[in-house]
């Protein structure tokens, strides 16, 4: 996996285009919980989503987004941890405000 530049990524609404605001999503155990699609981009062949679960401690998570052979968009976690630390790292690049260097 390369690193990847801001100047690479593009926005895009895949996901919120086909289920909304939320997505709903299932664990291991079978248990479904409701995430807000918070972003989504894509950079080189691939697409991410970020979402946040609800409630004060919930962290936000970042999936690929992957289409199905239907063509529906879905979502699949990151098992890289190269890919997940670059796509990470894009994600800060992208929101947070650069420093000011004088």
């Amino acid at each position: 996996m390369t690193d990847f530049s801001a100047e690479q990524a593009v926005w895009t609404s895949k996901l919120k285009e086909v289920y909304g605001e939320t997505v709903e999503l299932e664990d291991e155990q079978g248990k479904s919980s409701v995430y807000d699609i918070i972003a989504e981009f894509e950079v080189g062949d691939r697409a991410y989503a970020v979402l946040a679960g609800s409630g004060r401690e919930a962290e936000q998570e970042i999936l690929r987004i992957v289409v199905s052979p239907n063509g529906v968009p879905e979502l699949e976690s990151i098992v890289d941890d190269e890919e997940w630390e670059d796509v990470s790292e894009l994600y800060d690049e992208l929101t947070l405000p650069a420093d000011d260097k004088e």
